[in-house]
């Protein structure tokens, strides 16, 4: 493993255990150069699956689009990463058991909406304002009347 401080191809492991989701294995390494420390993660490479998004083109599964999206939801709400970290394991779990080569943009939509609505309300609507693709304040209004009950 290429150590990210220096580039040195020589780095060790010094520690390895499962992960708090039991799907990877992290491992703390040393640069054999610069001694610095940096951990890794190791998952089981998945089967290969394609995203069909709204307007019915494909595109390989990308974690990092889904990260990116919650992220952007919780900006600034009293969200740890571990538990968002969590959520998304979740999600991708479903997503991965489900044994189809191709999944619509929406079934990840609303599994990212179901987890976030029991998370934070906040988070909540900001992710369904984007995904939902919300033109007016009554359809805001609408979303968090049906949270209040």
């Amino acid at each position: 493993m290429k150590c990210p401080f220096c580039n040195e191809q020589d780095t060790r492991v010094i520690d390895s255990r499962p992960s708090d989701d039991n799907a990877s294995i992290r491992r703390r390494r040393e640069c054999d150069k610069c001694k610095k420390r940096f951990t890794t993660y190791e998952r089981v490479e998945a089967i290969p699956l394609v995203v069909v998004k709204k307007d019915k083109s494909r595109e390989p599964y990308d974690r990092m689009k889904i990260e990116s999206g919650i992220f952007r939801s919780c900006h600034k709400r009293p969200i740890s990463v571990n538990a968002i970290n969590a959520m998304i394991d979740e999600i991708e779990s479903e997503i991965f058991s489900s044994e189809y080569k191709e999944i619509p943009t929406e079934h990840i939509g609303k599994l990212v909406m179901a987890k976030l609505k029991k998370l934070d309300s906040v988070a909540y609507v900001r992710f369904a304002s984007i995904y939902q693709e919300f033109q007016d304040v009554d359809t805001f209004i609408k979303v968090i009347n049906e949270i209040k009950k």
